[in-house]
């Protein structure tokens, strides 16, 4: 089994997503579009997954490759392949299906509640009726079309949605570890700017362990029901 990442700054990585791949065998390979644009084609992988990064998927003037990028993933769609979308991975996803990405009425940083919608249907992802996992974006999108929304948060209605049976976008960031929480604030703090959803640094980095790992946990999950693949023995 193959996996493909794109990576748009060198401080927004895979983070927990990569040891669940190299445990689940699977061969993993990347674009970093701030090093390269050569892209894969479908057929040489299984699974692609899109992360995420500071920049808005308007800034084509300023990133040529976004225009490649959104095309790329439209084709990755079509193609059946499974694909998951996080932050502006999920941006990207929404503008390939058609959907307009713009200013959300408030930016969302750091740690807060997502409430999960519960569907009745085996084919669909739930997430928890309420966790709290990481955020940092300031943009949103419109539910593409045929879309069913899983989750969504006081301060942002299109929290996480699923396309199909094999593709999930997620506004906030289930893959973050300390290592990675640290690198995006050391990058990103200058929009630590006061206000209603967004953390102070010191609060945002002063997260007990168990935090971690259960947005980890429930990464993980997610990986497994995109790949009918479960680490789990008892699952």
């Amino acid at each position: 089994m193959r996996a493909h990442y794109l990576q748009h700054v060198p401080f927004e990585g895979p983070g927990s997503i990569a040891p669940w791949l190299k445990a689940a065998d699977y061969e993993i390979t990347s674009t970093r579009f701030y090093e390269s644009t050569t892209l894969p084609i479908p057929e040489q992988f299984d699974l692609l997954i899109v992360m995420g990064g500071p920049m808005s998927i308007n800034d084509e003037d300023r990133f040529p490759w976004l225009r490649t990028e959104k095309q790329f993933i439209r084709h990755t769609i079509e193609s059946g392949k499974a694909v998951l979308g996080i932050c502006l991975g999920a941006q990207l996803i929404a503008s390939a299906l058609g959907e307009s990405v713009y200013p959300n009425r408030r930016k969302e940083i750091g740690w807060f509640p997502i409430e999960g919608l519960y569907q009745h249907d085996k084919s669909i992802f739930w997430f928890p009726r309420s966790l709290d996992v990481f955020h940092w974006h300031g943009e949103t999108f419109d539910l593409p079309e045929g879309a069913v929304l899983l989750a969504r948060s006081k301060a942002c209605e299109n929290q996480a949605f699923q396309f199909g049976k094999n593709v999930i976008g997620l506004q906030f960031h289930l893959e973050t570890t300390p290592e990675s929480a640290h690198a995006i604030v050391t990058n990103c703090r200058e929009e630590l700017l006061p206000s209603k959803y967004v953390q102070p640094e010191a609060v945002i980095l002063d997260q007990a362990p168990d935090k971690y790992q259960a947005i980890n946990s429930l990464m993980a999950k997610i990986l497994s029901f995109l790949t009918n693949r479960s680490l789990d023995p008892e699952s």
